[in-house]
C-alpha cells in the first residue's frame, strides 16, 4: 500500500524583501502588531493567501523569529493558518518544539486565535500573545473561527500565557474587509454544522 508521507508548506517569494524593506522597530506590541497587519494586507494584495499573518519574536529584545501568513488556500491545507505556520517555522528555526526553551517568546496574531490556533498555544511553548481583531470580526467576515471556551483568555493565563487583546483591532478588521471585498476566498463556511 503506497500512502503520500510528505507534507509542506512555504511562505511567498515576496517575504523576505517585504521584512528587508521594514524599517520600524519591534519594540512595542504595537509596533509588532502594525508589522502583522503590514503582512497580512500584503497577502491579500498579492493574492497568496487569506487576511490573516503572525510573528513569533523575543519579547524582551523585540528580535523578529518568525512569520506567518496564512497559507490555507495556496497550500491547500486548512491548518496552514498565520498562527501555526509561525509557531512552526520558530520551531523549525531553533530546532526544537518547545518555544519556552529560549527567552520568553511571544506570538502576534492578527486576529485572535481560531480554535486549533487556541489548542496549538499551550503546547507550542510560547509566553505571550497579543491579538488584534476579534473573533466576531472575522466571523462578520464570513469566516468560521469554531468553538473554543468562553473564557479562553483566562483558559490560556492559567497555564502562563499572558494575552493582550484588540490591539490596532480598527485596523487589523480593515484588512478583513478588503479581502471579502476583493472577493478572497471564505473557506470552510459551506457546511451545516450542528445538523444530522
Amino acid at each position: 500500500m503506497s500512502i503520500h508521507r510528505h507534507c509542506s508548506f512555504e511562505l511567498p517569494v515576496w517575504i523576505d524583501s517585504f521584512l528587508d524593506s521594514w524599517q520600524e522597530s519591534l519594540q512595542t506590541n504595537t509596533q509588532r502588531m502594525q508589522l502583522a497587519i503590514a503582512l497580512a494586507a500584503e497577502n491579500v494584495r498579492r493574492e497568496t493567501g487569506g487576511p490573516f499573518a503572525a510573528l513569533v519574536v523575543n519579547e524582551g529584545s523585540g528580535e523578529l523569529v518568525s512569520v506567518g501568513l496564512n497559507l490555507v488556500t495556496r497550500a491547500g491545507l486548512s491548518m496552514a493558518h498565520a498562527e501555526i505556520v509561525a509557531l512552526s517555522l520558530a520551531q523549525s528555526a531553533l530546532g526544537h518544539w518547545d518555544l519556552s526553551r529560549p527567552e520568553n517568546l511571544q506570538l502576534v496574531t492578527t486576529c485572535e486565535p481560531c480554535a486549533m490556533c487556541f489548542g496549538a498555544l499551550p503546547w507550542s511553548g510560547i509566553k505571550s500573545v497579543v491579538c488584534g481583531a476579534r473573533k466576531k470580526d472575522a466571523e462578520s467576515s464570513g469566516f468560521d473561527e469554531g468553538d473554543k471556551p468562553d473564557h479562553w483568555v483566562r483558559s490560556l493565563q492559567r497555564r502562563g500565557i499572558v494575552v493582550q487583546c484588540s490591539v490596532l483591532r480598527s485596523e487589523a478588521v480593515q484588512v478583513l474587509e478588503q479581502y471579502r471585498q476583493n472577493g478572497g476566498t471564505i473557506y470552510n463556511t459551506d457546511r451545516d454544522f450542528g445538523k444530522n
